[in-house]
């Protein structure tokens, strides 16, 4: 599913966005380590984890856009890391269970 739909579908705010590219897989994790070993190339990853070793996570695995829930807010460098190593950032308000549900209900495993 292109990421495009998936921001629409779950009404995801865009901080930034590096191309409408093609999500497989999904990952929910705040624990750093976890995401590393479980997450899977071409993912959506949805976290409150908002600091800047997310993006080097993110791009070690092959993650694709990270969803920062609960209203929190990305950092500055967070941001500009993201901007440098292409990995789109979105936002919600929502919590990391209820996104996590909708983008299952999307097909997105």
């Amino acid at each position: 599913m292109k990421l495009s739909e998936i921001i629409e579908k779950i009404n995801a705010e865009v901080v930034y966005l590096k191309e409408d590219c093609d999500i497989l897989h999904g990952c929910t994790g705040d624990l750093l380590s976890m995401v590393m070993k479980n997450a899977k190339s071409d993912s959506i990853w949805i976290t409150v984890q908002n600091h800047v070793n997310i993006i080097a996570v993110a791009s070690m695995v092959g993650i694709k856009a990270v969803v920062l829930c609960e209203g929190l807010e990305y950092s500055p460098d967070t941001i500009e890391k993201a901007k440098e190593e292409g990995i789109s950032l979105l936002k919600s308000n929502e919590s990391s269970f209820v996104v996590s549900g909708k983008i299952y209900s999307l097909g997105i495993l």
